[in-house]
């Protein structure tokens, strides 16, 4: 059965609830759509309010701030080693998944700095200095530093973060809040143990990323999720999924029972802030960036994954605060400037930027959808 790039990316909207029906406007709680995504992008820690309230209508940011300290939520290292905000019962499966696939990446920068260093024995020391406190990951880094007098003590942190489930409690996370990071081990903030990573655990969390992203490849799962060698556990679902072909070939798994869009649905504008699960969820983006514009959005190594915004459905260009201007900086001529200027004005309240700060539209040519 094929799937037409229009149907993928109306279905993707849907499902990540940025649709113009039960999705955007959708009354659920943060706890409900951060349970809903799985996963939500937080490398910077403005950006999950600016994606929830993308998704959810009426959202403020005391909706994810009291998911947050009421511990409902949860904000840690998971799917490809980065920061995301998860529901606290899916870290507590999730965090030994993604933990099996991880090895040692991510400490290659401190590899001299951690030679000679038995790592089991550095995260047994640090969960001692941990039990039963939060920290700053200075002051882990400077505990640490006193059992291993001479070595660079941020590479310590870092490694006792790798090895060990913590999580960064708040204040870490509060809207608008900078400031040293603080960091808890997962399983005494959370009140329970971390779960074994037993057989099922992947096709669990394949059904889970296609209702939020489907139908979608075995290599877009990889992508997201960062693990791998899992085509075997896929396979093996083949009979319980449903096939499509993509326009370029490629074969779609998805759930049996899931929706897919119509192709004509109407899609309204949306704007979305850096590092969103929308462009960051498969291997192949054509469904919501096009090419020319993938590399306008996301840097090589995703080290910048700029903030966007959608029109009919695509992604039609980037945004960005400058002073006293949130400026729209489209790829493409608008098919609608005032809904898109609309949208942005909505944004900016959202933001709570100081009194002055206006919209400005920035025509330039770009890339094409």
């Amino acid at each position: 059965m094929r799937i037409s790039l229009r149907a993928l990316n109306r279905t993707y909207l849907r499902r990540q609830l940025l649709d113009g029906g039960g999705g955007g406007e959708s009354p659920r709680s943060a706890a409900e759509v951060v349970a809903h995504l799985v996963a939500v992008q937080a490398q910077e820690v403005d950006a999950p309010y600016v994606g929830l309230w993308a998704r959810t209508r009426g959202f403020a940011h005391s909706g994810l701030q009291d998911a947050l300290s009421g511990k409902g939520v949860v904000r840690g290292g998971l799917l490809r080693g980065t920061q995301h905000i998860v529901a606290a019962e899916d870290y507590l499966w999730l965090r030994p998944l993604v933990s099996r696939s991880m090895g040692n990446t991510g400490l290659s920068a401190f590899r001299r700095q951690l030679d000679g260093i038995e790592l089991s024995e550095l995260a047994a020391a640090a969960r001692e200095v941990l039990g039963g406190r939060t920290m700053t990951r200075p002051q882990l880094a400077k505990a640490l530093a006193a059992r291993y007098p001479g070595r660079e003590t941020m590479a310590l942190a870092w490694a006792a973060q790798h090895q060990l489930a913590l999580i960064h409690p708040p204040p870490t996370g509060m809207w608008r809040r900078r400031g040293h990071v603080h960091v808890a081990l997962a399983e005494e903030w959370i009140g329970a143990p971390l779960q074994d990573a037993r057989e099922g655990r992947v096709q669990e969390l394949f059904r889970r990323y296609l209702k939020g992203c489907g139908p979608a490849t075995v290599a877009d799962f990889q992508n997201w999720s960062g693990l791998r060698r899992v085509r075997d556990d896929i396979e093996g679902m083949r009979r319980s999924l449903r096939v499509y072909l993509a326009d370029d070939g490629r074969e779609l798994f998805d759930l049996p029972d899931a929706e897919i869009a119509d192709a004509d649905e109407p899609a309204p504008v949306r704007f979305l802030p850096e590092f969103d699960n929308l462009v960051l969820s498969h291997e192949d983006r054509g469904r919501i960036v096009a090419s020319a514009a993938d590399r306008a959005v996301i840097c090589p190594g995703y080290s910048v994954v700029r903030p966007t915004f959608l029109e009919d459905g695509f992604v039609a260009g980037t945004w960005e605060v400058r002073g006293e201007t949130l400026a729209v900086q489209p790829f493409r001529p608008l098919l609608d400037p005032a809904a898109v200027c609309a949208e942005a004005a909505r944004l900016l309240e959202f933001l709570q930027l100081p009194d002055g700060t206006t919209v400005k539209l920035e025509e330039r040519q770009g890339a094409d959808r």
